[in-house]
């Protein structure tokens, strides 16, 4: 195969030294990794633009919509670094298969149980029990896909392109919330209604899941490797001795010629990743809270609280707009002016403090939908800055673990803080969208006095 994994050594014999991985990875193997990023996050913010109308139509409070997510992105945060662990010892195309069955066992549910609920088959209070328990299904094993397919690229590219790399993956996300809400206003449909997406992005991961097994070689981990892999994600003295395949991988790329010794577990507190954890959880707690109230800003703006069937479409429109402008940061912004991560992440926070502030004051959907664009363009450069910046601060040999920390950094921010934003906008509007400023002007300040200079990180290293 194009990129196939370098043999282990034999006994006795040191690892051979590369200075960056034999081959990058092919055209089709990135699509096809593209793919299982967009399916998820299309099927995701489709349900995103439907779910304001649906607690509407269930007659329930905006907070509890919101709230129905947090088992899921509890347990996102708990179970990323154990598939993340997973994708190193059995493989990277294991975790996404299992991740993706997540998605789609998750979709499948949640629509049934919308279904009876809105058919008024069960009370609004067990249809969000019922859907916040099948949405965990997504938290607890879809978080085992993106770990894998960031890692899977993290390892197969050269330092000075990892942050176009890992632009690229995430802009499978940002391709994916254009594609989620602008599908999911035509998949109401007769007899479906408001769960016309959850069944339609159930049989679109049916596929997705289908090329994956079919075209995506079984890998394994990128170097030879001996040692330990521990079984949970933060306990560094439950090593797995049960296990023949007791694997670390050895970093052959970053110490050159340094004797091969075990990685520890990492956690969030890990001295190399700290000040870029600390910019990703405010970060992603400011933009958590401008995507829980985004749908529900909309109905109130737009005075659709009566007719929530007729909400999809400005809703979408809004998240749509939104997600172009992340694909603008993805796929224009970092790759033309060649931004490292302290410099995404600084021109990021201020973008999204000021979309923040239009967002906030709009009162028609043109203006909303600007704020909104402004907002996610400066989050949009964010977020791969600090996927990167999380990245070039370990080891290859510790990408596995790093993605893993980020992913569960990410999850971590969607726990209350949807919820959050949208209980301070039903308090107080200005003060709700001050929080929001607030914590964008606070990475701000962080990045700028802690985090390393992008010619540092992205150097090549002997």
């Amino acid at each position: 195969m194009a990129d196939a994994d370098p043999q282990p050594p034999r006994e006795g014999q040191s690892p051979p030294v590369t200075a960056q991985p034999r081959k990058p990875i092919s055209r089709d193997r990135m699509a096809l990794l593209f793919v299982v990023m967009l399916t998820t996050a299309a099927g995701n913010t489709a349900m995103q633009s439907v779910m304001p109308s649906i607690g509407t139509a269930l007659q329930v409070n905006d907070v509890w919509i919101s709230l129905a997510y947090t088992w899921s992105a509890l347990l996102w945060m708990l179970c990323a670094p154990i598939w993340a662990r997973r994708s190193d010892k059995r493989g990277r195309k294991a975790m996404m298969a299992l991740g993706m069955v997540g998605f789609i066992t998750s979709m499948a549910l949640c629509g049934i149980v919308m279904w009876f609920g809105l058919a008024g088959l069960i009370p609004a209070f067990w249809t969000l029990i019922l859907f916040a328990v099948a949405r965990s299904l997504y938290g607890g094993f879809g978080s085992a896909a993106p770990p894998a397919v960031q890692a899977y690229v993290a390892a197969r590219t050269a330092r000075s392109e990892r942050t176009q790399a890992l632009s690229l993956v995430a802009s499978s996300f940002g391709l994916g919330t254009v594609i989620g809400p602008a599908l999911a206003p035509l998949m109401v449909l007769p007899g479906l209604g408001l769960i016309g997406p959850f069944a339609a992005f159930t049989l679109f991961g049916i596929v997705t899941l289908i090329a994956l097994r079919v075209l995506l070689p079984n890998d394994e981990p990128q170097f030879p490797a001996r040692g330990t892999t521990y079984g949970a994600p933060y306990g560094a003295s439950t090593a797995d001795s049960s296990s023949d395949e007791q694997v670390v991988e050895i970093e052959s790329h970053d110490k050159a010629g340094a004797p091969d010794t075990p990685r520890k577990n990492m956690g969030w507190w890990e001295p190399r990743l700290r000040p870029w954890i600390m910019a990703g959880i405010l970060g992603g707690h400011a933009h958590a809270m401008i995507l829980g109230l985004a749908g529900f800003l909309v109905l109130d703006r737009m005075h659709l609280r009566d007719t929530p069937g007729e909400g999809a479409g400005p809703v979408g429109l809004v998240l749509m707009s939104g997600a172009i402008a992340t694909l603008l940061a993805q796929w224009g912004v970092i790759p033309r002016f060649k931004l490292g991560p302290r410099g995404a992440i600084l021109s990021g926070v201020a973008l999204a403090a000021l979309g923040v502030i239009i967002f906030g004051a709009a009162t028609d959907l043109h203006s909303i939908a600007l704020g909104y664009a402004i907002a996610s363009l400066g989050f949009g450069l964010f977020r791969p800055g600090f996927n990167a910046g999380a990245s070039l601060a370990v080891s290859r040999a510790e990408q596995g673990e790093a993605s893993g920390v980020v992913a569960s950094v990410t999850g971590a921010a969607f726990i209350f803080a949807p919820a959050l934003g949208v209980l301070l906008y039903n308090w107080s509007e200005w003060f709700g969208f001050a929080v929001v400023v607030g914590l964008c002007l606070a990475v701000f300040v962080i990045s700028w006095t802690s985090l390393a200079k992008d010619e540092d990180t992205t150097k090549e290293r002997a």
